[in-house]
């Protein structure tokens, strides 16, 4: 099977849009994971729910572990709150856009490769455009590429 055949329309949300709003998006919809898309509304990277979680957890605690010990629920009640005036791009690893994309062609081994290497849920499935922009098809989501694999076995 190849990645056309697997791709399927997902949820995107904007770069520029409100992280807490990405939050409420993963939750209400019980995502692993988001497709970002710019303001014109190419892909542009893809926001994991655990890179969000990372973003609620204040960095002397990621920077020494121990700390999560000795702060108490009524804190850990509030995490929420670091999102405040984030947009979701401030919740993008630092760096250049993190989009694991493939061609329509790729093979499920291609996409599992992939999946693993990058340690994603999420691939975009993308074809050059004729304005030189790729062309999103579909995303293939790892739960799908899961399901095709267990029905082939």
């Amino acid at each position: 099977m190849r990645a056309r055949d697997l791709a399927e329309p997902y949820v995107s949300i904007r770069s520029d849009a409100n992280a807490v709003e990405a939050v409420r998006l993963l939750v209400t919809r019980r995502l692993h994971g988001v497709l970002v898309v710019d303001p014109t509304g190419q892909p542009y990277a893809i926001l994991p729910a655990a890179d969000l979680v990372r973003t609620l957890v204040p960095g002397y605690v990621q920077e020494d572990p121990l700390l999560a010990e000795v702060i108490d629920e009524s804190h850990a009640d509030h995490l929420c709150r670091a999102l405040r005036g984030r947009s979701v791009a401030d919740c993008l690893p630092v760096g250049r856009p993190y989009l694991p994309t493939t061609g329509p062609g790729s093979t499920a081994v291609e996409i599992a490769e992939l999946m693993a290497r990058m340690r994603t849920p999420l691939v975009a499935v993308v074809e050059p455009g004729d304005s030189g922009q790729d062309q999103l098809i579909g995303v293939v989501t790892a739960t799908r590429l899961l399901q095709y694999l267990l029905e082939a076995a």
